[in-house]
């Protein structure tokens, strides 16, 4: 028996525009004692999983989703393991507030009554978050807050050469690794007529920059490599829009979350945002994700860190059960872009 022959269940939730698929049973557990061990399993032994539920036809190219785990010990409530259209990912904001709000709305977290702030705590491949949902008058969860690991900024002004010229670059991680730029130095707007040029763009960057630069967590080797890139356009001064383009050319919909911790690191470190001081960050869609950089962090290897924390909201879209027809010639499916 393979892991395809028994039905796979999910429920699906949207964080400010963009999926989360979370897998609730089909599965075997993830076998490993870390979150990074169970992430390197699950692409070594059911991996058909994942491109089953991220793959057309019963997916799309711009798909995300989890496998929820145990956490590392018992001082966490639940871990997870991210998946997208090219494989595994090292953190997801999004995927955090959605998977919170998942674990308080079908009652795996326990919920005192007249509670109206729970405290969740997360194992995600990059490290432990601290959580903190907040509930409406009548008990659903209207928002999500998470701490992240510290973020940092691990180069500035990197510069690669592109078929749009030359492209200059900060790198920082945010609990994956971003390339950050403004938008319109490469002559490109924040809007879906220039999707295609984005995506393009960010598949040429991505190996350019790991072949300048070293991108590896000092302290974590497998967190390491460009996961996605930041075009970002500034509102105000503290209000960005932007559009990040991660894994093979997959666009966020929402204003990105490890994506937002990296650009405040960035910020912090040229000067243009305050510690407490309140950053708004916009996607393609005009949804909002409130962020804030708490304190200073400690070094991680020779760089100073930021910790932050990111708030949005999660609403769940439906529940489903996959499953493969072992006659169906497409298999696991495809991807058209």
């Amino acid at each position: 028996m393979t892991t395809l022959d028994r039905p796979i269940r999910t429920v699906d939730y949207h964080t400010a525009g963009e999926p989360f698929r979370i897998v609730t049973a089909g599965v075997p557990e993830l076998e490993g004692r870390r979150i990074l061990d169970r992430r390197r399993w699950a692409k070594d032994n059911i991996d058909e999983v994942r491109r089953l539920l991220i793959n057309e036809p019963r997916g799309h190219a711009d798909m995300y989703g989890c496998f929820v785990t145990p956490p590392d010990d018992d001082w966490a409530d639940l871990g997870v393991v991210f998946f997208h259209n090219e494989g595994y990912s090292t953190a997801c904001g999004h995927g955090t507030i959605a998977l919170v709000t998942w674990a308080i709305e079908s009652g795996r977290i326990t919920v005192d009554p007249g509670a109206r702030v729970i405290p969740v705590t997360v194992d995600v491949p990059s490290g432990r978050l601290a959580c903190e949902a907040r509930l409406d008058a009548d008990g659903k969860v209207d928002a999500v807050r998470f701490r992240n690991v510290p973020s940092f900024v691990l180069a500035r002004d990197v510069t690669v050469r592109t078929s749009r010229g030359p492209v200059t670059v900060d790198i920082a991680f945010g609990g994956a690794f971003y390339a950050t730029l403004e938008a319109s130095s490469v002559g490109l707007g924040l809007t879906r007529a220039y999707l295609p040029q984005l995506i393009a763009l960010q598949r040429e960057l991505r190996p350019a920059l790991e072949r300048s630069v070293d991108v590896i967590h000092p302290a974590e080797r497998d967190l390491a490599g460009i996961y996605g890139v930041i075009f970002w356009e500034r509102l105000g001064p503290t209000e960005q829009r932007n559009i990040t383009v991660f894994a093979d050319g997959e666009i966020d919909r929402s204003p990105c979350g490890s994506g937002t911790s990296a650009r405040l690191a960035v910020l912090r470190a040229r000067g243009g945002l305050a510690i407490g001081e309140s950053f708004r960050h916009r996607s393609l869609v005009d949804s909002v994700f409130e962020a804030w950089i708490v304190d200073e962090g400690p070094a991680v290897g020779r760089h100073p860190s930021v910790i932050t924390e990111v708030e949005g909201s999660a609403f769940r879209t439906g529940e489903s059960m996959f499953s493969l027809d072992p006659r169906d010639p497409l298999g696991t499916g495809f991807l058209l872009r």
